[in-house]
């Protein structure tokens, strides 16, 4: 049987409950829901990248795309995405961010399914993603 391995890169702190920013067990790689904070530094408080859906949004892909390394994938691997907008009149938006942060990406392989879906998250923070990847 194949291990399951926590995934946490050096730009992530620790989660403030109990499960990992990403698993790996055999060639499947599931990386937890994301929002746009930036990279760690001890002693300071998580720090959301910026007010706006752009700024968080590529945050959030940094994040996203930190852990997909860690764990030995890339874009390339990842077969679903799952973005949440506390906004529906941000889509529009999200989808200009998400297409250009993608071109700029040169995929070999075809773009991930995605599924957009609407929540409620903590004050001051518009997006978050969550991604499955399968390696090899």
């Amino acid at each position: 049987m194949t291990e399951k391995t926590a995934l946490t890169p050096a730009t992530h702190t620790a989660p403030p409950a109990r499960f990992s920013h990403g698993v790996r067990k055999g060639n499947i790689l599931q990386v937890a829901g994301q929002v746009g904070f930036l990279p760690a530094v001890e002693g300071r408080a998580p720090t959301v990248a910026g007010p706006t859906l752009r700024e968080q949004t590529l945050q959030t892909f940094a994040n996203v795309r930190a852990i997909l390394e860690e764990g030995g994938a890339s874009w390339d691997d990842v077969m679903m995405m799952r973005v949440y907008l506390t906004d529906v009149d941000h889509f529009a938006e999200m989808n200009a961010v998400y297409n250009a942060y993608f071109e700029e990406q040169g995929l070999k392989e075809a773009p991930a399914a995605r599924t957009t879906v609407y929540v409620g998250l903590p004050k001051g923070l518009l997006i978050e993603i969550d991604a499955l990847a399968v390696l090899g």
